[in-house]
């Protein structure tokens, strides 16, 4: 289970390109517009993630925010949407897009629109058949907001200065614990791999001011399990806040979940939150552990440049579907011979950060082995972007079974095409 074993491939994409390492030129002034919204539900809502919950939200413990950074040099843009929300999906995802592409005038490669994957906020849905009322009128709503966040970014554009660093954490733990009989559960496996770097992009205006902190961790946001009822961002939307709140009201800081279908929090699906006198709640202090970590890493990072080009890339890779016994209740006739599309959207700002989205649940050892790959110092991984199609296991692990490896629905060898891929992408920019 190293994700060392995936190198080789890496290794073989590196080589086929026969790419030299040169610095760039960066041409033009790169701008950058940051803004900030509260999308928190006005009504009760189903929650997302646990199929066991049947009734709606009971209050709000923390609230859900959508956060938006547009860069922009040359023409050439790069809109990153961060949501406090479980996920798009692929039906409001397709409606979302392209509202949002058309009144922007966006290309697909410079669109990351992206969920933490908080179990704890609101199932997205525009389906008046199959969906809540409620979450309907919810999702109408989000659709407005995220297009009025977008707008204002777009309308703060000025030149910027940015640096990039990196730090770790202990706050994501791997989840397929293994049981006496060799069978994987979903528990803790602390011997496990996780990708501890926690990734961060300072923004400031050109005199030094922060305006923005851009931060990237893999972990599941699903310290709150199936009992909660609150709404929340969880850890990774309750770090965010930390931020904002330590480095000021005038700082904006996007947070991205990474390479995390195998990671959880190291306290898990827990019932609820524990107001125990003396108790700090798990989803607060692992969401104020993580925030101290990306706020001591934004201090540190003093190498700020002002130029930056920026290059782009999209595309869709059609992969096979896993072929599945017909008494499998998750077996489909109608979709057996068909195939799963993972959107990878690439996109660079200057010589050493780049962002690269995809639309899957990728396991961890999938996210390190392209970032061993890309040529880039700093490469944010992130998940649940762009659409949703479910785990990406390495094929590795088919062998052990475990929830990722049922739950998938691509056929072994699947995350090795997409590590390639993307590693080629990366060069390519």
């Amino acid at each position: 289970m190293n994700f060392k074993r995936l190198l080789p491939i890496v290794i073989s994409v590196f080589l086929s390109l026969n790419i030299s390492a040169q610095q760039n030129v960066s041409s033009g002034v790169l701008r950058a517009g940051i803004a900030k919204t509260e999308i928190t539900p006005q009504i009760p809502v189903k929650l997302y993630g646990y199929a066991s919950r049947k009734t709606y939200s009971e209050g709000v413990h923390d609230p859900l925010l959508a956060r938006a950074v547009v860069f922009e040099n040359n023409g050439k843009k790069v809109v990153l949407v961060s949501t406090d929300i479980g996920s798009y999906g692929r039906e409001a995802f397709q409606v979302f897009r392209k509202s949002i592409m058309e009144k922007f005038n966006l290309k697909e490669s410079e669109l990351f629109l992206s969920a933490i994957h908080s179990h704890s906020s609101p199932i997205l849905s525009l389906d008046p058949e199959h969906g809540d009322p409620n979450n309907i009128k919810y999702t109408k709503e989000l659709q407005t907001m995220l297009t009025k966040l977008i707008e204002e970014a777009m309308n703060n554009l000025q030149p910027v200065k940015t640096g990039t660093g990196k730090g770790y954490s202990p706050v994501g733990s791997n989840r397929r614990e293994m049981r006496a009989d060799g069978s994987i559960t979903l528990g803790r496996n602390p011997y496990g791999p996780t990708d501890k770097e926690v990734l961060v992009m300072k923004i400031t205006g050109t005199d030094g001011t922060p305006a923005g902190a851009i931060f990237d961790y893999a972990t599941h946001a699903t310290s709150l399990g199936a009992r909660n009822m609150l709404i929340s961002g969880d850890v990774l939307g309750i770090s965010a806040q930390f931020v904002e709140k330590i480095l000021g009201e005038n700082v904006v800081s996007p947070v991205f979940a990474g390479a995390s279908g195998n990671i959880d929090p190291w306290y898990r699906v827990l019932p609820e939150f524990n107001y125990e006198p003396g108790w700090i709640p798990e989803p607060v202090l692992l969401g104020t552990l993580l925030g101290e970590e990306v706020v001591t890493v934004f201090r540190k990072i003093d190498n700020l440049t002002p130029g930056g080009e920026i290059n782009t890339a999209f595309e869709t890779l059609e992969l096979n579907r896993k072929k599945r016994d017909p008494e499998d209740p998750r077996y489909s006739a109608e979709l057996e011979n068909s195939t799963i599309p993972v959107n990878i959207t690439a996109a660079k700002i200057g010589d050493k950060a780049a962002f690269i989205g995809f639309n899957v649940e990728m396991l961890t050892e999938i996210g390190m082995a392209i970032k061993e790959g890309s040529p880039f110092e700093n490469t944010f991984i992130i998940t649940h972007c762009n659409g949703s199609s479910g785990y990406l296991p390495p094929a590795e692990l088919y062998k052990e079974g475990g929830y990722e490896i049922t739950t998938t629905n691509f056929e072994i060898g699947s995350a090795e095409k997409v590590i390639k891929k993307a590693v080629r992408m990366l060069h390519d920019l």
